[in-house]
């Protein structure tokens, strides 16, 4: 039974072609996530799947060697119809699915769980799904490590894509600022003795009425031989007024990084239960108000956090907390292990947010991403390591209260 299109399908389609994703290689930073989703669910085959016009495109894929398949036949496109989970416990006692090829075929597919891949603005892309050829039953545990997963997913697309768009918002202004000497020296020279001198001419027809023929022709030359500057400084204007508009893409309001830290470790904890990595969170006690993009900055704690996981053996202990440093500042503890087995998080973090900070391809695209969003606002990232206390992570931001509520949050 092929799945309807959802009702917003134009919208959706337009949301998908918006991230550039389709078609794009293998990266790092989903092949692990769908290694991840494959192991916690102890299936032999994950996806992130995204459903295109009339095919289902894989981003990352382990235990298949397809890149897509039809959209017609595809379980994700029930699944995208929702909002949570969409579980197929045994697809041959399904009507919707038993005469699928998929399912019909030899070693087939039995079981199938998509969790939605749902952008901050509601529409469903596809999913983050697990399947195996055998009937089976996910527990609680399962079932929220694989939302945590798919929302991991989700927040990789969007952050790279508003890491683009800061990107051209930079490149933009690095060329304004390049032709800012010219255009000072035409509004401070000429352009403003000829605006000097048709300023005179017109007071003058306006008070008296005479009309100065010799200084209407002086007029009319000044105002020839300056149409193109005027031209060229309000086509200036107009770009640097959209760069300003790209940048407006961070939508920035002051918010509580104490509670949005809290919110991003609590994203991330059933991701970490299922590697038995206990998480202390220590994001408590009173706001700290930044000025911030809440969805975009909490999509960075959580990658941040998220990588600590990756890169932390089974049974470690991490330890988040804000505080105040120089500014309002979020702590990231990746502690060592109790029998001095180390987590391989610094070199991750270091080469990807500190030594080589590109958004380009690389094992640590999505750190080098979470970076670039982190500068534009405004913050600054230290990073230490030491033997026995571990990997600690420092992300400072400028303070968005006046002098006085800062001693009082000092105090």
């Amino acid at each position: 039974m092929e799945a309807p299109r959802p009702s917003n399908e134009t919208d959706r389609l337009a949301a998908l072609y918006a991230l550039g994703v389709l078609d794009t290689e293998a990266e790092k930073d989903f092949d692990d996530i769908v290694a991840l989703a494959s192991h916690v669910c102890d299936v032999p085959m994950s996806l992130v799947s995204l459903i295109d016009t009339d095919r289902q495109w894989f981003k990352a894929r382990i235990g298949t060697d397809l890149t897509e398949t039809s959209r017609e036949l595809s379980f994700c496109s029930h699944a995208i119809l929702g909002k949570d989970l969409f579980v197929v416990p045994d697809a041959q006692e399904d009507a919707r699915f038993s005469d699928n090829p998929m399912v019909r075929q030899t070693g087939g597919v039995r079981f199938y769980a998509g969790a939605p891949l749902v952008t901050t603005d509601g529409f469903g892309l596809g999913t983050l799904c697990v399947i195996d050829s055998k009937p089976r039953r996910l527990d609680v545990e399962q079932l929220q490590a694989l939302r945590a997963l798919a929302g991991q997913v989700t927040a990789q697309l969007e952050l790279r894509r508003y890491a683009v768009t800061l990107a051209n918002t930079t490149a933009r202004l690095q060329e304004l600022e390049r032709r800012k000497d010219e255009l000072t020296a035409l509004v401070g020279g000429e352009l403003r003795g000829s605006l000097r001198l048709m300023d005179t001419y017109l007071d003058g027809l306006g008070h008296t009425g005479y009309h100065d023929v010799e200084m209407a022709d002086l007029v009319g030359h000044a105002a020839s031989a300056h149409v193109r500057g005027l031209r060229e400084l309000l086509d200036h204007l107009l770009r640097l007024a959209d760069a300003g508009l790209g940048n407006e893409s961070l939508h920035m309001r002051q918010i509580d990084l104490t509670r949005l830290t809290q919110r991003a470790v609590e994203a991330v904890r059933p991701i970490a239960a299922t590697k038995q990595i206990w998480i202390l969170n220590q994001a408590g006690g009173p706001a700290l108000p930044i000025v911030a993009d809440p969805v975009r900055l909490e999509q960075v704690l959580m990658q941040l956090l998220f990588a600590a996981v990756k890169y932390t053996p089974s049974g470690g202990r991490m330890r988040v907390g804000t505080e105040i440093e120089s500014g309002p500042a979020v702590r990231l503890d990746d502690m060592d292990m109790p029998d001095g087995e180390r987590p391989d998080l610094f070199p991750h973090l270091y080469y990807g947010t500190i030594a080589n900070p590109a958004d380009g391809p690389g094992p640590d695209r999505g750190l080098a991403v979470a970076k670039r969003v982190l500068d534009a606002h405004h913050a600054t990232v230290a990073l230490s390591d030491r033997p026995g206390d571990g990997t600690s992570l420092h992300v400072v931001f400028p303070f968005a209260v006046h002098e006085a509520d800062r001693q009082l949050i000092l105090a």
